[in-house]
């Protein structure tokens, strides 16, 4: 293989390694996610409370498992955020649990337009060549359309991670904002062709 000229960390996560939380753990976990929902800013907003909580797959990366939640409130907001813990050894159970979260005033029904549900959020950064870094982001979300099989995560057209949709949700953690080029997430069927393609910045 010829060497390459973009030098980029690529499927740093592991892949999810659990079905989604469900029983105690959904429990345990959503003890952490609505605590943080009660910490948000609500910038003069009704917020409302939250609904039936969403898990996503969880992907661990840096010595971190990181489960993201997404809740509509009473008032129709949409709430994000994940917990994060430190994974279970043989020794141990998870510990040093962390949760953030905040909201957003569009939703997916005002926007017909859009193809997928996206939420994100800086975990670090992974220092490349020259001085660049990029921003390691979680990306977690669902699809909008019908017929989705992969969601992979690509900068510049070179794909950085994947994940296989597990009732219809996905989560990613990929590099991102590095040298001039942004994330962009797309949805493949299982023929592997393309159904959608979003950016973060959109």
């Amino acid at each position: 293989m010829t060497p390459t000229d973009r030098f980029v960390t690529r499927f740093a996560a592991e892949p999810p390694q659990d079905p989604l939380p469900y029983g105690r753990w959904a429990e345990r976990l959503q003890e952490e996610i609505l605590a943080a929902f009660l910490k948000i800013d609500d910038e003069g907003e009704d917020v409302g409370e939250p609904g039936e909580i969403v898990w996503h797959p969880d992907r661990t990366w840096d010595g971190r498992t990181y489960v993201p939640a997404t809740s509509r409130t009473t008032t129709g907001l949409d709430l994000y955020g994940y917990v994060s813990f430190a994974p279970a050894t043989e020794e141990h159970e998870p510990s040093d649990f962390f949760a953030t979260a905040d909201f957003a005033t569009e939703t997916a029904e005002q926007n017909p337009e859009w193809k997928l549900d996206v939420n994100d959020e800086v975990l670090g950064g992974w220092r490349g060549e020259d001085g660049n870094v990029a921003a390691m982001t979680l990306v977690w979300g669902r699809p909008l359309v019908s017929g989705g099989a992969i969601v992979t995560a690509e900068l510049a057209d070179l794909a950085v991670d994947q994940c296989t949709l597990i009732e219809d949700r996905f989560t990613l953690i990929a590099p991102d904002d590095y040298r001039g080029d942004t994330l962009h997430v797309k949805l493949w069927d299982a023929r592997g062709d393309r159904l959608a393609v979003e950016s973060l910045y959109e």
